[in-house]
């Protein structure tokens, strides 16, 4: 983290507000105040440039619920295989494996948007299909500032609407629902990125591949773009008021794993929450055939409160490969 960042610590908090569970009734029940208490690198309202260390703390934790999980593995949990890699693992909520390490990227996510917002980059993200349920349009078509106005954060009401309808018809179930999360970059200067194997949309596609439950990552025009002919896909460069611009962007605002200047905008695809309150068949630690249910207080669907993690990611990333390029200068 740079020095001479102005450290806004009820950004920070309504970063974390964003995250945090109980905030309408199509997300899980448990209740978190998450509050952020920040132990070193802010000295007067600014940063220091030292590491800036926190801690949030989990006050409505429920160990209890996930006793009958103890001696087996949960389908599509990463159970077993914690088990194989370190022999060990904590049935309670699933450890490292748990969505509650996002509190932290969160948070790291807040810090970089403090400083971003000082260079006129903005990362916004919404949620843009839940289920069969997607918009029809890319972000150009929709007012992002609409996007916390509903409990799916979609900046559509009205698909915003269905979406909701579907996630609770879904909890009624017992069961859970995917979707996809887009994200767009605004105010990127050219010439961030790497040119080989720290390509920017590749760093930004790893951050994304590391929250739970993702399950794919494009940008730009992504899979949708290979049915097209190259003569409608490249972006003819032309010069605008002194400035070197495209006329299209279907690039996504990366060329050769260099930001060209112009948005960048990507999709993140979740997978349906994993832990789903009906019964499944499973194996216990030995093998044996077994069932279960499972307890305590779920998401029906990680998008809405997947949205502000998929923001803090972009922000870090894109901070990254900034300070890598103009040095860690205030």
């Amino acid at each position: 983290m740079p020095a001479g960042i102005d450290i806004d610590l009820d950004f920070i908090q309504q970063e974390l507000d964003r995250r945090r569970p109980g905030q309408s009734s199509i997300t899980t029940s448990r209740q978190e105040a998450d509050k952020v208490e920040l132990l070193s690198g802010v000295f007067e309202g600014k940063s220091t440039g030292c590491p800036i260390g926190f801690i949030v703390r989990n006050t409505n934790q429920h160990s209890q619920d996930y006793e009958n999980l103890r001696c087996l593995f949960r389908p599509s949990h990463a159970d077993f295989t914690y088990k194989e890699k370190y022999g060990v693992r904590d049935h309670r909520g699933g450890g490292r494996s748990s969505a509650r390490i996002t509190i932290s990227r969160c948070v790291g996510g807040a810090l970089a948007k403090l400083a971003l917002r000082q260079l006129g980059i903005s990362v916004k993200a919404y949620t843009s299909q839940v289920g069969h349920i997607a918009l029809e349009h890319d972000y150009r078509h929709y007012d992002l500032t609409l996007t916390e106005q509903n409990a799916v954060r979609c900046p559509d009401p009205e698909k915003a609407a269905q979406m909701e309808a579907l996630i609770k018809e879904v909890k009624a179930e017992g069961d859970t629902i995917g979707g996809i999360i887009t994200g767009v970059v605004t105010g990127c200067p050219a010439g961030l990125g790497e040119p080989e194997f720290d390509k920017l949309h590749a760093a930004l596609g790893q951050a994304m591949l590391s929250i739970n439950a993702v399950k794919g990552f494009e940008y730009g025009e992504g899979f949708a773009g290979v049915t097209a002919k190259g003569s409608s896909q490249n972006d003819v460069f032309r010069c605008e008021e002194g400035r070197i611009t495209t006329a299209t962007n279907h690039s996504g605002g990366i060329q050769g794993g260099i930001s060209n200047g112009q948005d960048i905008y990507f999709r993140v695809a979740f997978k349906p929450v994993a832990t789903i309150l009906t019964e499944q068949e499973t194996v216990d630690l030995e093998g044996n055939p077994t069932t279960f249910t499972a307890r305590g207080r779920h998401d029906p669907c990680v998008l809405p409160r997947a949205v502000p993690i998929v923001e803090a990611m972009a922000a870090m990333t894109i901070l990254d490969f900034y300070l890598l390029k103009n040095g860690y200068k205030g």
